[in-house]
């Protein structure tokens, strides 16, 4: 061909999306021209650059040594990261490209070759050109030359899997790179998916199986099944080892390949479909391990099904990343650093797992338990270890349930995480040793581990990206977690800090009687209508502790589905922060038991489809877990005002009585005292005694006496996360709680005649004694307990009223703030403002607060102390910072709605915990704690 004929000609190079570069060529060849011609930047490595780092001239060849350290240590960072890396150097030494070979196969690459090939003239001009390189010896190309030379005919056996070789200046111009994407890479394929395990030649219950999963089998003239489609386009993945042992393996591969070939299925190579390949391609393989079975059987099928079916195996790659990178097929796993990597190792990890060296007493190897220790994000969805059921361990789950063993033949749909087998027929092979327990890495395995949550952590969520933790945050929340929380398995959610109402506009009337607001819910409304929000709900604030309960519907779900072995363990119920409520088991369970009951009663088990609900709630009263903050810090505050005003009080009236002008000090003290007491009758609305028979009209639950439990949310159920239910939805739920709880039977305490003679005659109310400075005193039935005819007193569970407000219609938002003065009015603490859709967005995208609190004034003293509604120090205290509560409020939220949905997706512990910790890590920010 001749040179003009030459130029017109595109030289196409074959480079894979992730491979490591080599450019191979004497100084002057152009490769760096090349180099920034087809890559980025970024992508470029160049020794060169390297050189000039470290001594600050490129040409200073005594600082090659130290040069070429820094360009392999950055190569080698970048392709652990995943990311196409190309070397400029000139890479005509043997030892220099065995280096960048090593490196390629450290980080399972391919290594790539493109070598430049240009004339010793043109390299001797270009360097000539340069100013840097005018003085370069001809010599020093001359012998780069040389060594090229010897080099071209070698580089595939040194281990480069592709070489190209361009030829003079033309080729090197006519150059076109084109990327590959790797076999293994279906990214861009998202299924929906049914992942179907280990068939073995189980063809009838493969047959079985695609029919529940809603396939439809289409079959040649002879009535053998040749493919599968399913109406709603899903595709099915093998996970490998449809052949040997099993009756039928020429018809598992008739009805699997025909799939792949129509484009309705996937499949990988499992370690029998390897073996049985080299026998087709006539090496000598061992006739074991139901080989001989297979051989038998392909041996009644005609040379073209025999010929295809060796194609077939051919082609079939060893593992797949599919869905975004979100799900990994393999046969039998794979460790993240390999998850779309190409080497051997890669692809004798996918077929044959690792062991440990050792074998068990039936004389077959020990596998080691990759899963146990696995943190990837993609899910690994893989076969080859007959366990008796597919479970869930670190974000893997096996599908070998051993139907040619008598077990059952596995499917994962995928996204719905959702698991369908059909039986065995009978059983096909004898398994050497009986099915194991579980797969590997299973309850025995370590569920979390320190470096799952140490130091700074970065979360990535759903429904607000990325959220960093600090190193110091996460330090604290360790303390708590390690010391005081509940079992991490039974810790599924720790609900968020909820963002304060801005703060209200002054009244100057108002504020000089002293009935100015600090908080007015006018202000809640505004935020919510300039968010694009006109439908709120108003849900009555309960003033105690927030409780989360997680109610399974027996032990054994417990046991099973969240693997707490404890006897009596049937839930959770615990605070904010992680700790269990109540120091003893017992009443945990009393409190379990009267909210299963009601779950029952109310019908949602069925309703829900689930074995276990997760509830939002709050227990009261205060008093039960803030006995000692009462005792030291409020009591003491109303103590001292009882013991000092009395007395100031009475002297300045006696001074006032002989004449003295103390009328101004003594109205200023009087009003002092007021404020005193009105404290003290704030934190009292919230405090009584428990665990006593309780006085009517309250009726009591056997050993629950005074104890309420206001239930707000159903959080998540199996296989769902709840939290982007509409409010009124949930709270119409609720409600069907509460009911039930009416309907039950009480049990010990007082009875509805009981209670409706003390409504009439107001016996046995039990309200605070103001001289004492016991703060637990005080009766259940006095202050927010919810108005209501007897037969609507409360048992266990406490109803939560509501009322929806419209935005924009100025009438609503009067009648919501009405309701709320009335509320608050009662000694109600306040109210909680909520969007009544869900999952609020605004119009930018940013999530809207999921809830914004508005507290009652008087509720407030407890908060800012009793003197707080005097003008002066209103004014000083309007003065508020609400930005960074805010901000947690969100962060906190969005964290908490991730665990919900790693929860509800089925993911491993550590994953869900990831989340939950970084809730209580937030916990520990600097910030207002009165807001």
């Amino acid at each position: 061909m001749s040179e003009p004929d030459r130029m017109s000609v595109s030289h196409v190079l074959a480079v894979p999306d992730l491979s490591l570069v080599v450019l191979i060529g004497a100084t002057g060849s152009g490769k760096s021209t090349f180099a920034a011609r087809h890559f980025k930047p970024t992508e470029v490595i160049s020794s060169d650059f390297c050189r000039g780092l470290v001594s600050d001239d490129e040409n200073d060849q005594s600082a090659s040594g130290d040069a070429f350290e820094l360009l392999h240590f950055i190569v080698g960072k970048r392709l652990a990261a995943g990311r196409l890396t190309v070397v400029d150097a000139t890479n005509v030494q043997t030892e220099s490209r065995a280096r960048l070979v090593q490196l390629a196969r450290e980080h399972d690459v391919l290594p790539v070759a493109i070598v430049l090939d240009v004339p010793e003239r043109v390299c001797a001009e270009r360097n000539a050109a340069r100013a840097d390189r005018a003085g370069l010896p001809l010599r020093v190309i001359q012998r780069h030359q040389r060594e090229l030379r010897r080099s071209l005919g070698k580089l595939e056996r040194e281990g480069f899997r592709k070489v190209h070789v361009l030829r003079g200046e033309r080729e090197a111009e006519a150059a076109e790179i084109v990327r590959e994407r790797r076999f293994n890479d279906l990214r861009h394929l998202t299924g929906p998916f049914d992942i179907v395990g280990d068939i073995h030649g189980c063809r009838s219950e493969l047959e079985t199986l695609l029919g529940r999963l809603g396939y439809e089998l289409a079959r040649d003239g002879q009535g053998r099944a040749v493919d599968a489609v399913h109406p709603e386009g899903r595709t099915a993945v093998f996970v490998g080892d449809l052949v040997d042992r099993g009756p039928d393996s020429p018809g598992v591969l008739r009805l699997v390949t025909g799939m792949v070939a129509a484009g309705h299925a996937l499949c990988v190579s499992g370690n029998h479909e390897n073996k049985l390949g080299r026998y087709l391609n006539g090496r000598a393989v061992q006739h074991t391990h139901g080989l001989a079975e297979t051989i038998e059987q392909l041996e009644k099928e005609d040379e073209a099904f025999r010929a295809g079916a060796a194609e077939f195996i051919r082609g079939l790659v060893s593992h797949y990343v599919l869905d975004g990178g979100g799900l990994v097929v393999c046969h039998a796993g794979l460790p993240e650093k390999y998850h779309g990597r190409t080497s051997g190792r890669v692809r004798s990890f996918a077929l044959y797992g690792d062991t440990t060296g050792e074998t068990d007493e039936f004389g077959l190897p020990v596998r080691y338990p990759w899963a146990e220790e696995y943190r990837g994000r993609a899910a690994v969805v893989y076969g080859h270890t007959p366990t008796p059921r597919a479970g869930w361990v670190n974000n893997t789950i096996c599908l070998d349930t051993g139907c040619v063993f008598g077990g059952k033949l596995t499917a994962l749909r995928w996204p719905e995480r959702e698991v369908v087998d059909v039986p065995a027929e009978r059983v096909w092979y004898e398994p050497a040793k009986p099915l194991a327990a579980e797969a590997p890495g299973g309850a025995d395995g370590r569920p979390l581990d320190l470096g799952d949550v140490a130091g700074r952590r970065v979360v990535e969520t759903r429904h607000m990206g990325r959220l960093a933790v600090r190193e110091e945050n996460a330090a604290a929340a360790l303390e708590v977690m390690s010391r005081f929380a509940i079992d991490p398995r039974l810790l599924p959610y720790l609900p968020p800090t909820m963002a304060p109402c801005a703060t209200a506009k002054p009244s100057e009337e108002a504020d000089a009687r002293g009935e100015g607001f600090l908080e007015h819910p006018r202000e809640a409304f505004a935020e919510y209508r300039a968010a694009g929000v006109r439908e709120v709900v108003c849900e009555e604030k309960h003033m105690g502790s927030r409780a989360v309960v997680l109610v399974c519907r027996d032990e054994a779900v417990a046991r099973e589905r969240f693997g707490v072995s404890a006897a009596g363990v049937s839930g959770a119920l615990y605070t904010r922060t992680g700790r269990p409520f109540f120091d003893d088991r017992e009443t945990t369970e009393r409190i379990l038991r009267r909210v299963r009951d009601c779950v029952e009663r109310a019908g949602l088990w069925s309703e829900l489809d689930t074995e276990w609900l997760l509830v939002d709630a709050e227990l009261m009263p205060w008093s039960l877990k803030a006995t000692g903050l009462l005792r030291t810090q409020y009591a003491a505050v109303g103590a001292a005002s009882r013991a000092v005003f009395p007395g100031a009080l009475g002297a300045l009236e006696a001074a006032a009585g002989r004449g003295v002008e103390v009328a101004a000090l003594l109205d200023r003290q009087r009003g002092r005292a007021a404020d005193a007491a009105a404290f003290t009758d704030a934190y009292r609305r919230y405090c009584w005694r428990v665990g006593e028979p309780a006085p009517p009209p309250a009726e009591a639950v056997p050993g629950l006496a005074g104890i309420r439990l206001a239930p707000f949310q159903i959080l998540a159920v199996e296989g769902r996360s709840l939290a982007g239910l509409a409010h009124t939805e949930q709270l119409a739920l609720i409600d069907r709680l509460i009911a039930a709880d009416q309907s039950l039977p009480s049990g010990e305490g007082a009875t509805v005649a009981d209670a409706t003679r003390a409504d009439a005659t107001g016996e046995g109310a039990t309200v605070a004694d103001p001289t004492t400075d016991d703060p637990t005193v005080m009766d259940p039935t006095v202050g927010n307990a919810p108005a209501g005819s007897a037969a609507d007193r409360i048992r266990l569970l406490a109803p939560t009223r509501r009322l929806v407000v419209d935005t924009e219609d100025e009438a609503s938002v009067a009648a919501g703030v009405e309701w709320w003065l009335d509320l608050t009015a009662e000694g109600g603490e306040g109210m909680v403002v909520k969007p009544v859709r869900a999952l609020v967005r605004q119009a930018d995208g940013r999530l809207v607060q999921p809830g914004i609190k508005c507290r009652g004034r008087e509720y407030l003293r407890i908060v800012y102390g009793p003197e707080y509604t005097r003008p002066e120090n209103l004014r000083r205290l309007r003065v508020r910072h609400l930005g960074h509560k805010r901000s947690l409020a969100l962060r906190e939220y969005a964290l908490g709605l991730e665990a919900l949905e790693r929860l509800a997706d089925g993911e491993p512990l550590w994953r869900v915990h990831e989340a939950v910790f970084a809730v209580l890590a937030l916990e520990s920010e600097p910030v207002d704690p009165r807001l």
